[in-house]
């Protein structure tokens, strides 16, 4: 399958793959970097059994989070939906965290925010992991939130088994107060997604880079929800956000019903 990828990926980027190389890049692909005979070097995240789209998506959603005074995301050199899929994306090297680092973050998260979306949803469907993340469109968030995120998750992790029937009628019972629940109105804000610790690294430049994303137009307090929930985020991120793009007041309170998702 090495030799089919590298194949495909010489093909799709016009120089041939003179080495592809497995590196460390989390455990739903498989990622490489790859060296080309023209010189330049890719990094190349393949999965065998990928879900139809699920790359193209991706791409589509690298280029819409890509805004001016945002912060920096990987130009998508090629994608191939079809086997060997594969998205390739400009080599990016690591560095360790410029001293201003988390600040930059912070405002560059607000300036994406700010950036906006037509709507609550997006014109497609996409995936967060390799799980379907339907995206059609809703007039407001409490809607988005119920038909578009809680209940198709809750119905696959019901019918899954994963899921008890108690908890399924407590989400449901939620679901019926979320008008009340999401605060005040805001217009939909450009969001990554899948903002956890993984999916924001740092540049040989100390620079954050955004990786990894779910996009879609939604309540940006989904956003900074997901960077509490696993951690890896200092105050003086969230801090820098607040002091660009003040939070509603409640948005504390509201932490925890964005988690849910």
């Amino acid at each position: 399958m090495t030799t089919q990828l590298a194949a495909a990926v010489g093909a799709a980027l016009g120089a041939a793959a003179v080495e592809l190389r497995s590196i460390a890049g989390g455990d739903i692909n498989q990622a490489f970097r790859a060296d080309l005979a023209d010189g330049r070097r890719v990094f190349v995240k393949h999965r065998p059994d990928a879900p139809a789209g699920m790359f193209g998506a991706e791409a589509q959603g690298l280029d819409w989070l890509r805004v001016a005074g945002g912060p920096r995301v990987p130009e998508v050199v090629a994608v191939r939906d079809e086997a060997p899929a594969f998205l390739a994306l400009e080599w990016i090297d690591r560095g360790s965290p410029a001293a201003d680092h988390d600040e930059a973050l912070g405002r560059g998260l607000a300036v994406v925010h700010a950036a906006g979306a037509a709507s609550f949803g997006l014109a497609y469907d996409n995936f967060i992991a390799t799980v379907p993340q339907p995206n059609a469109p809703t007039a407001t968030w409490p809607e988005f939130y119920a038909t578009r995120r809680l209940e198709p998750l809750v119905r696959r992790c019901a019918e899954d088994g994963r899921l008890p029937s108690a908890t399924v009628a407590r989400v449901t019972r939620l679901v019926d107060r979320l008008e009340d629940l999401c605060g005040p109105a805001e217009p939909p804000a450009r969001l990554h997604g899948d903002l956890w610790g993984g999916n924001a690294i740092v540049d040989a430049s100390g620079s954050p880079v955004l990786i990894d994303p779910a996009v879609y137009g939604g309540h940006r307090e989904m956003d900074l929800a997901m960077m509490r929930l696993f951690g890896g985020f200092s105050p003086r991120v969230f801090d820098a956000y607040q002091e660009s793009f003040p939070l509603a007041a409640g948005h504390e309170d509201r932490v925890g019903l964005w988690q849910l998702w």
